[in-house]
């Protein structure tokens, strides 16, 4: 049997693919890449209660454990933050009133400093003094690198305290941007109430 209105189904399939191409369809593009959520506690702090040369306030969000590396000295130790798998390492030198060894120490916080040069997009040295009138050195080192600052602090004739913000692994920063940012103003706050025993 033929078809007697093949001209209306043809009608009928066009007004349909019409419609579906209308004005009022929306565009699609693909997303941006985005980030995980990262939910960041309230800034707190508290004192350092453990018996060192030096004391300090740190984020009640973090936890002291001691530098248990195969080179660790006795007053090293690490500000943890389990929540983001980082750290605060300190550690601490005695200078004994030596102006060659307090040299030494710079040099290797330069040293170490150094070492992220291979995946740093750039690393700037910044002098600071605290509100306990404390100078220190501190390093931004931009990039994918597991330590996204480093710093020195000394009285120059006694006490030399070091430190290093460490991920445990290199990770894209712009993605951390936000814990980077949480832990630098812990970092700052820990300067800032730092003291010497």
């Amino acid at each position: 049997m033929q078809n007697r209105f093949p001209h209306f189904t043809l009608l009928v399939l066009f007004s349909s693919f019409l419609f579906s191409c209308g004005d009022d369809q929306q565009a699609y593009v693909p997303r941006p890449k985005g980030f995980n959520r990262i939910d960041l506690p309230t800034q707190a702090y508290q004192k350092l209660t453990e018996k060192h040369p030096y004391t300090f306030e740190y984020s009640k969000s973090a936890r002291i454990v001691p530098d248990t590396f195969a080179t660790a000295q006795k007053d090293w130790i690490f500000v943890y933050y389990p929540q983001f798998k980082a750290n605060i390492q300190l550690t601490y030198k005695d200078i004994n009133n030596d102006p060659k060894r307090l040299q030494d120490y710079i040099n290797d916080s330069f040293k170490l400093t150094g070492k992220h040069q291979v995946r740093a997009s750039s690393i700037q040295a910044q002098k600071l003094v605290t509100t306990n009138d404390l100078t220190v050195m501190i390093f931004k080192i931009e990039g994918d690198v597991p330590s996204p600052y480093q710093f020195y602090t000394t009285d120059s004739t006694k006490h030399f305290l070091r430190g290093a913000i460490y991920f445990s692994t290199a990770t894209k920063n712009d993605s951390l941007a936000p814990v980077v940012n949480f832990i630098q103003k812990d970092m700052i706050h820990l300067l800032n109430t730092l003291r010497w025993r």
